[in-house]
This record gives C-alpha cells, structure tokens and sequence, in this order.
C-alpha cells in the first residue's frame, strides 16, 4: 500500500501572539475526505498548552489542501487544539468562531483578509541597508525595480504554492515600507477564511525558510515614520451585498463603534503601537467610519457608497490577529 505525508498544523498557547506548529505524520493508503485523516496527539507542555505532569493534547483533523511543496499525494492539515478527553482547549478559537458561523449562518457572511508582514534577514528589514535606513517612504508601494521591492521571488513562489493548495489567494502588493508585503485571501465564508488564512501563513514561513529569510507579522515591526503591518478585514453579509445595503453597513459602523472596546482587545498584540493616527491609521482611542477614508477605523468603499451595496472594510485588526477571533468578533457585532 503507498504512503503519503500530511503536515499537522495547529496554533499553540502562546501570549500574547499565538504561533503556528506542525509535524508530519506518514499515512498508509489515499486521503479522500477528512474522516479518513486520524487524529493525533501532541506535547502541550512544550507548547505552552499544557502541564508537564499531564501534557497530552489531542489533534483534530478540521481542514486540508493538497501539499505545493512536497507535492504528490501528500497533504496540509489544519487542526483545532482538544483536551485529551476530548474537550476543547482554551487555545482553540476556532470551535467559538465555529458555533457563531453556524447561529448567523443565515447572513451569509463573507471575508477577505488583506495580510500584510516584513521580512527581516536577522535584525534588519530585507533590503535595508545594514544599520542604517533606506530612502523615506514612497516609491515602495506597489514598486518595481531593484532598488524599489525585496523578496519578491519568495512572494512569487508563495503566493503559487497558495493557488496549488487551492486556497483562495486573490493578490499580491509591495507594501509602502520596504521589505514589506501583502497577500489576500477571501472572498470566502467564515471559518474557510480563518482556516485558509492560517495555512497561507504557514506556507509562507515555510517558504522563507528556504531562502534564509524571516516572515513577521508585528504590527510595528520598525519604530519611526515607518508604516505598520495591519490585516485589513472585508466584511458583508447577505443583506448588505443587496439593494439597500448601505443602510445595513451604516448601522453594522454604528454596532461596531459601541463595541469598540471588545474589538480591539482581540485586534492583535502591540497593536497600540500601529494604531496611532497617522500611516494611514485611525488612533486605537477613537473611532470614526467613512467612504474612502484610510485614515478611518471603517473604510466604506467608494464603489460600495456609488452602488449602495457592497462591504466594509475593518482597518484596525493588526498584522498578527487571530482569523478566527476577528471573524467571531465581526459576525456577532453586526448580525445580532
């Protein structure tokens, strides 16, 4: 019988930034669905998930896609953290976001998550100079040229790698910092955004791995007049993708601004540190919502105020939210 590989990925217990785990299991015989994946055990002591005198976690089979790297039948697996009895983990945000999807499921809500990260060749953003500085911000976003955009050879290949496991990748941009960069995934429903979000990260620090290169996704990862690194988060429902939709998307701003608060302590760590009002942010003490407004915590695109329907745009999330927490968040904000 052939044997093939699966990667079990999973997020761990890590404060304040959870971080992404995974180890390979090799399976006799064909995948064909997720019940024939066998669920697998871990140790949580080493992953800030456990005691060292009772560490055994369970792995759950949530999710999989087609491996780009190793190729053939091999495959990614996504899974949700459970106790060893079976319960869920107080790591495991995907089981909340999973029973809201399901209480709103008549909303349809959708997501397309714009991830931005840095990558850093030791202490340094790639292509900057060696203890010093490039040229101020400007010519970065969007560039081409040597002397413009770094990595791009890493983005290409990821972003390829994304399209072959079949996640719904929908771009790439040069960032306005150099060395940074974004990639969108979505428009998708809830839980496939959280799931295809924290494989398409995955994939990229693996990737990098390759080339010598670190991929973070802190918020702030250079102090100064320097851009932040966000995950701008477009969000609609039924109701606001139809005639009339404005309305529904003024009153979720509405919702969203009294629970201001509640978004921003599951927005991403350091965040404070991005969110100051300037670099195109709104300050993390205020909110305020507009068309075309970059500088607003809510962006209502200018298509979407032209057509009267559309989406919303959350610009607060930073670069190193949790998928599954934001989604939770927005759909329990703007469907209750």
């Amino acid at each position: 019988m052939s044997k093939m590989k699966a990667e079990y990925i999973w997020i761990d217990g890590h404060q304040p930034t959870a971080k992404l785990r995974s180890k390979t299991k090799v399976i006799e015989g064909s995948i064909n669905n997720l019940d024939d994946i066998p669920e697998w055990g871990f140790d949580g002591s080493s992953t800030m998930q456990a005691e060292g005198h009772d560490s055994d976690c369970l792995l759950k089979p949530v999710y999989y896609v087609k491996d780009p790297l190793r190729g053939e039948d091999h495959i990614l697996v996504m899974n949700e953290v459970l106790q060893a009895d079976g319960s869920v983990h107080e790591s495991n945000t995907r089981a909340q976001l999973v029973d809201i999807a399901e209480k709103f499921k008549d909303h349809e809500p959708w997501f397309g998550i714009e991830q931005e990260y840095t990558f850093f060749v030791g202490r340094s953003p790639l292509g900057w100079p060696e203890g010093g500085y490039p040229a101020p911000q400007g010519p970065f976003y969007c560039g081409v040229g040597a002397d413009e955009v770094f990595g791009r050879e890493i983005v290409e290949e990821h972003m390829d790698a994304c399209l072959e496991a079949g996640i719904e990748i929908s771009g790439i941009n040069a960032e306005v910092m150099p060395g940074q960069w974004e990639f969108q995934v979505g428009p998708v429903g809830a839980t496939d955004a959280g799931d295809q979000l924290w494989l398409a990260r995955w994939l990229l620090y693996r990737i990098s791995e390759e080339y010598g290169v670190n991929a973070t996704l802190h918020p702030k990862p250079v102090k100064g007049d320097w851009n932040g690194a966000g995950a701008h988060t477009n969000f609609s429902t039924k109701s606001m993708r139809e005639n009339g939709g404005m309305k529904v998307i003024e009153a979720a701003c509405e919702a969203l601004g009294e629970n201001h608060d509640g978004h921003i302590a599951i927005y991403g760590a350091h965040n404070e540190e991005r969110l100051t009002g300037l670099h195109e942010t709104c300050s993390i003490h205020e909110f305020r919502y507009g068309v075309s407004d970059r500088g607003a915590s809510i962006r209502i695109p200018m298509a979407t105020a032209k057509d009267g329907h559309g989406y919303l745009e959350d610009r607060r999330p930073s670069a190193n939210m949790d998928p599954y927490q934001v989604c939770a968040a927005l759909i329990k904000t703007c469907c209750s």
